[in-house]
């Protein structure tokens, strides 16, 4: 998916307004990730569903974008970059705007699916073609640029989904999307346009597109509904099962023996490529999950507003825009496992640290931990990215950073569904340790009652606190179980061979 060399060289004001463009449009792709976090109890309740429920607008839109991934390479050839990059920021423009104004929680879910289809090519578009207007020597600040927006943009969202959502209302974490995406589609096109790419006719894999969301819809369905529907005590979710793991069979099996197969899995030849994006994978779905998890648990639990659970995240973003262009800079002189290895690592440290907080945890408390967590990202992030793409060959890059891009969203997709999952069914199970354990019950609401409660207010009292401590348990349980792994994903990255070539993003892939 490489573009052509440009036949009008893009220099001073030309290049600086079609970089910040590229990179504005990168930012709010990946901005639509995670200003819907702090937003779902709103949601939720503004649409009659549960929290839980409500992480579906999230995962939808993961999935979906994650689909679409694949389909960017034949796009790009068919059409161009440019035409390919401004019909898919036009699209996510449209279905924001729909969003806003859904009537209910269905349509809802099934327009988040609609604009993840159309944001999937914006990420590899806008990265390609960031790259090909740079020169070669100026490499290292356009994958700054990326690495900046793409590690910064989830930890802007849940700010600005915080304070939208509790001043304005939820609608308009989708309106706001409507200006930036109408003047990126247009100002993008007049500055770019010199830059299209060359096109030729492509055959698309149908059968392949059909499998592959087949079995990633079925899946995240039945990880979605599957505590609803008592998992596998449901007819429901034992067909779900059933046709994903048939379809991603039937899908392993078609891609690896079809003639132009819309995902080629051959990459996973390269050992290093292999061992990048189960790194990746595994690192960003627990991080992902873990970032829609703590809005949650301070919102539902711990009584903060939408606002302040986006301002407790914020110091991340510091920290990330500071050390992405150092890290990207440090390539060239330190083994990428290495750096890796490190920032997964120190993600695994602030996993235990957060598995120690209490009911009692202050909001500088929580935030130190973000603002430590956002100097650890670019590491792993940047560094896994160019790690993956450079144990391929140069003409495999595009293939390769769709499929890793895929990869990569989809696990976030899948980790948010199961973490959810297994902490509201975790904390279900304190709450019924606690209560087995309470002592002298009728003594302690006697207490209460005494303080000038009424009987009906003590008991709640009594029940709000045992729930609030069985919440807290589960949402430490599920912090050490993210520790653990990252602990796993910082020691397989040393499987992969030391990288053979370093910025292999440059090479235009993402």
């Amino acid at each position: 998916m490489a573009a052509q060399p440009a036949q009008v060289r893009l220099q001073g004001t030309q290049l600086i307004g079609a970089a910040l463009f590229l990179g504005l449009a990168n930012f709010m792709v990946v901005l639509d990730t995670t200003i819907a976090n702090v937003s779902v109890p709103h949601i939720a309740g503004g649409l009659a569903v549960s929290p839980s429920q409500g992480t579906w607008v999230i995962t939808s839109y993961s999935v979906a974008e994650a689909i679409t991934v694949p389909l960017t390479g034949w796009l790009v050839q068919r059409f161009g970059a440019v035409k390919v990059f401004t019909a898919a920021m036009l699209g996510f423009g449209l279905f924001s705007f729909l969003c806003g104004l859904a009537p209910s929680f269905g349509v809802l879910v099934a327009l988040r699916v609609l604009q993840g289809l159309s944001g999937g090519p914006i990420m590899p578009t806008s990265q390609t073609l960031l790259l090909s207007i740079f020169p070669r020597d100026k490499g290292a600040q356009a994958i700054g640029l990326w690495s900046m927006t793409t590690v910064v943009a989830p930890i802007a969202g849940p700010i600005l989904g915080g304070i939208i959502s509790d001043t304005i209302g939820w609608s308009w974490i989708f309106f706001i999307n409507i200006p930036v995406a109408l003047g990126v589609a247009l100002g993008g096109y007049v500055m770019l346009r010199s830059q299209e790419t060359a096109t030729r006719r492509v055959p698309v894999d149908f059968v392949g597109l059909g499998l592959l969301v087949l079995w990633v819809g079925a899946l995240q369905i039945m990880l979605d509904k599957g505590k609803e529907l008592e998992w596998f005590a449901s007819t429901t979710i034992v067909s779900l099962s059933v046709v994903a793991a048939i379809g991603f069979v039937s899908f392993l099996i078609w891609e690896l023996t079809a003639e132009n197969p819309i995902v080629n899995l051959k990459i996973f030849r390269h050992t290093g490529f292999a061992v990048g994006v189960l790194t990746i994978s595994v690192t960003f779905g627990t991080y992902f999950a873990s970032i829609v998890l703590i809005p949650l648990w301070l919102q539902t639990s711990m009584g903060y507003t939408a606002t302040w659970a986006g301002y407790a995240s914020s110091l991340t973003g510091v920290a990330a825009l500071i050390f992405s262009p150092i890290v990207a800079r440090l390539l060239s002189k330190i083994d990428a496992r290495a750096l890796v290895s490190s920032g997964v690592a120190c993600m695994a440290i602030i996993a235990v640290w957060r598995s120690h907080l209490t009911t009692d945890a202050s909001f500088w408390a929580i935030s130190l931990t973000y603002l430590a967590q956002g100097f650890c990202m670019p590491f792993f992030f940047v560094s896994a990215t160019s790690m993956t793409l450079s144990a391929v060959l140069p003409e495999e890059t595009a293939s390769a950073a769709g499929l890793s891009n895929f990869l990569r969203a989809s696990g976030a997709a899948f980790a948010t569904s199961l973490m959810t999952t297994f902490w509201d069914n975790t904390a279900t199970a304190r709450r019924s340790d606690l209560v087995t354990r309470l002592n002298d019950l009728p003594a302690t609401l006697s207490q209460l009652t005494a303080h000038g409660l009424t009987p009906d207010q003590a008991t709640r009292q009594v029940d709000r606190l045992v729930q609030m401590q069985a919440v807290m348990l589960s949402t430490n349980q599920m912090f050490f179980g993210t520790a653990i792994l990252f602990v796993i994903a910082a020691s397989v990255v040393w499987l992969a061979p030391k990288t053979r070539r370093a910025g292999g993003m440059s090479a235009g892939g993402h």
